[in-house]
């Protein structure tokens, strides 16, 4: 999913003055009362059904429970909603805006926030954010190494794992670090891919392997320069000239998307497989897309994990309706039917202890599939590194391999 194509967003978002930041300190009670009637325009990337579903539901229980109607605006990239609202603020339209509430991450939120587009800080406001997780998924406060500061409310986690066919690899003998994947890959060549570095996971697969192999990785959570590029990334480049022509068809060809990349490995022509999803075999074979024996695996060292947030843009028509979404993506009990692999299958961003027993009780129950991991098999999520890093590996990969 490209949710962080940002460059026209960005680009146009410098066009514009920052604007005034406004906390949100009204009673909720006043909050809830003025979402009654107001219809919520939720910009979303629509790219995969199962969110939309999910999307389409909460749109459901809003109207149902608290009045509210939600229009779930499909984008195919997020940067269309920061355009339009850069556009409106360059009009002068500094209320009554057309979009509400957007899916939001990594660059875009980072050219909004800066350049004061967004409402807030709203989300400490809100009365489930007390159940959120800030200390051991630090992704919920920190998007790509910028601070949240309340501008925008977390909704779902993800998490780089491994996918494979327990029926055909032993969990012994899986490759758990970043050089023993290359040892495995020469020993079984042509069992391993990753989608297209274009490609959003694609790109992930590299910067999974620069988490491990930069000689500090600190210097990921800062904006790369050429130097500090070339020094980090100097070990990663050598890793992949010797993985590569290990990889599904001599690393001559790549998945497009990671249900291509899927696809491979259902049809056996690949053993191992990128995901972002921690929940990827158990949706998967919930829906007949891998066989009941697929399973997930995570590298000994961690794996990169972060965030998806909502934001509400500073001119938002229905600034209330939004931040009743933006609670009600936060109760227990969504945050429970959203990581049911029979809906979306993404892990949450609550943090279980802050939880009553029968609210902690849902999650418990979903620990019964043997394909989903638990929480500690996940581990504490790796952060992800400044957006600048992700732009410099697509490039540098281009040029290599093309």
């Amino acid at each position: 999913m490209d949710r962080r194509s940002f460059v026209a967003g960005l680009a146009a978002a410098t066009l514009v003055p920052r604007a005034a930041v406004s906390s949100e300190t009204r009673p909720w009670e006043d909050i809830l009362a003025g979402a009654r009637g107001q219809t919520v325009y939720w910009n979303a990337w629509a790219g995969d059904e199962r969110t939309n579903a999910f999307i389409a539901w909460t749109g459901e229980e809003m109207r149902r429970r608290f009045g509210v109607a939600v229009v779930h605006v499909r984008l195919r990239d997020t940067a269309e909603a920061v355009a339009r609202v850069v556009a409106e603020k360059q009009a002068g339209r500094g209320s009554g805006g057309s979009v509400d509430l957007i899916w939001i991450n990594g660059p875009n939120f980072l050219a909004m926030k800066t350049q004061g587009l967004l409402h807030g800080p709203f989300a400490e406001a809100l009365p489930n954010w007390r159940f959120v997780d800030t200390t051991r998924k630090r992704s919920n406060v920190i998007d790509f190494t910028v601070p949240v500061e309340g501008f925008a409310a977390p909704w779902r986690m993800a998490q780089v794992v491994y996918v494979y066919d327990s029926a055909r690899l032993a969990a012994a003998d899986l490759p758990r670090s970043i050089p023993a994947m290359l040892a495995w890959a020469q020993g079984h060549p042509g069992r391993l891919t990753h989608p297209t570095v274009r490609n959003f996971l694609g790109a992930t697969f590299l910067k999974q392997a620069l988490a491990e192999l930069a000689p500090d990785p600190d210097v990921l959570q800062r904006p790369a320069d050429d130097a500090a590029f070339e020094t980090a990334a100097a070990p990663l480049w050598v890793w992949y000239a010797a993985l590569r022509p290990n990889l599904w068809r001599q690393g001559r060809e790549f998945p497009e998307t990671g249900p291509a990349q899927r696809q491979l490995l259902d049809d056996g022509e690949i053993d191992i497989a990128i995901s972002f999803n921690p929940s990827e075999a158990a949706v998967s074979i919930a829906n007949r897309l891998l066989p009941p024996t697929a399973r997930v695996f995570v590298l000994e060292r961690g794996t990169i994990g972060n965030t998806s947030f909502v934001a509400i843009p500073f001119n938002a028509a229905n600034k209330e309706g939004a931040m009743a979404v933006a609670n009600f993506l936060l109760e227990p009990a969504t945050q429970a039917y959203a990581q049911d692999p029979r809906h979306m299958g993404n892990f949450t961003v609550l943090d279980l202890g802050k939880l009553d027993a029968a609210d902690r009780q849902r999650f418990l129950d979903l620990r019964s599939d043997p394909a989903l991991p638990t929480n500690e098999e996940l581990g504490v999520p790796l952060p992800e590194p400044h957006p600048s890093w992700m732009t410099r590996l697509v490039a540098a990969w281009e040029a290599r391999t093309h």
